[in-house]
């Protein structure tokens, strides 16, 4: 057992002090005739008696250790990780080509961006704990959503982020090496926890081309920053976005469909939630077998206040 407060234990020595000055107290002599009787004096009573009269110390000690906050050790827990990650989605206008076979509610099909927005809705729900920021990107970048745990703000950004919401004529084209490093600026401002960028993008990036993503890849891995790289799309991944994950430790994926989108997310999760930190001790609060000893002695008190006590004169 431990204390939280430990520096109010050698108060301890009050309730102590009053126990022996309860036991060796005469009080004060008063002549009465039964004192010239011949009565029997029983010794067992008395000292029966004189432990009574420690109940209030003892009720005193129960106090003071309460007040010092007991802890007892608990199990040992194994909480994950935490991981500081930030989506970077591309909402260039070619987002909104169709992507695989399915449809919406409305009968329009199901864009690139439809997918990649319901795999990330998927994502965040399953990842309790962990903060995240949203960015979208073109040639320009956006931190829509700053890095946070109330991810249910990257689930409502859907309609406001939407390709073609923002005129193509200032918001379109792609450049992958931007929003990375743009990206990496945010989670470098993290200390604790793990750092993750996830990228999804459809389309070439001019800015990682030849040794341009070696370096990104190098600034990111300077930076303690694994990057996962998506393809939205049916054709060929982007090499650039492919070296810069490899430099990071992180990988590339591919994916054709909703599905395959989704089940990447999930290998994404399986990736981070593999790692855990070292035992950590749990200590509990120790007040109710403390507090149940003293409400004892207070009704043991109150009984022996009826009569199992000595004469107050």
């Amino acid at each position: 057992m431990i204390f939280s407060r430990p520096e109010l234990l050698p108060l301890l020595c009050v309730p102590v002090l009053l126990a022996f000055w309860q036991w060796f107290a005469r009080g004060q002599p008063l002549a009465l005739p039964m004192d010239f009787t011949q009565i029997r004096r029983r010794p067992v009573l008395d000292v029966f008696i004189r432990g009574l009269g420690f109940l209030p110390s003892g009720l005193l000690a129960c106090v003071i250790v309460l007040w010092a906050g007991p802890l007892i050790e608990g199990p040992p827990t194994y909480p994950a990780q935490v991981t500081n990650i930030q989506i970077a989605l591309d909402t260039s206008g070619s987002m909104n080509e169709p992507f695989g076979d399915r449809t919406k509610p409305d009968g329009k099909q199901f864009t690139r961006f439809d997918a990649a927005m319901e795999a990330i809705s998927e994502f965040t729900t399953d990842r309790p704990g962990d903060a995240m920021g949203f960015s979208i990107f073109t040639s320009k970048v956006i931190h829509w959503v700053p890095l946070t745990k109330d991810l249910a703000a990257i689930r409502m950004a859907t309609p406001f982020v939407r390709p073609g919401t923002f005129p193509l004529r200032w918001w379109d084209g792609t450049k992958v090496g931007n929003a990375m490093l743009s990206c990496a600026e945010l989670l470098e401002q993290r200390h604790d926890g793990e750092r993750m960028l996830i990228v999804l993008s459809d389309g070439e990036s001019s800015d990682l081309e030849g040794d341009l993503a070696t370096q990104v890849g190098q600034t990111l891995k300077s930076k303690k920053i694994i990057v996962h790289s998506i393809s939205v799309r049916t054709q060929a991944p982007l090499e650039g976005m492919k070296r810069v994950s490899e430099i990071t430790g992180g990988r590339m994926f591919e994916s054709g469909d909703s599905a395959g989108l989704r089940e990447v997310f999930r290998q994404i999760d399986q990736l981070q939630r593999a790692k855990l930190v070292s035992a950590q001790t749990q200590w509990l609060e120790y007040f109710r077998p403390i507090a149940l000893i003293g409400f004892g002695l207070l009704v043991l008190q109150q009984i022996a206040a009826f009569g199992l006590r000595f004469t107050p004169w």
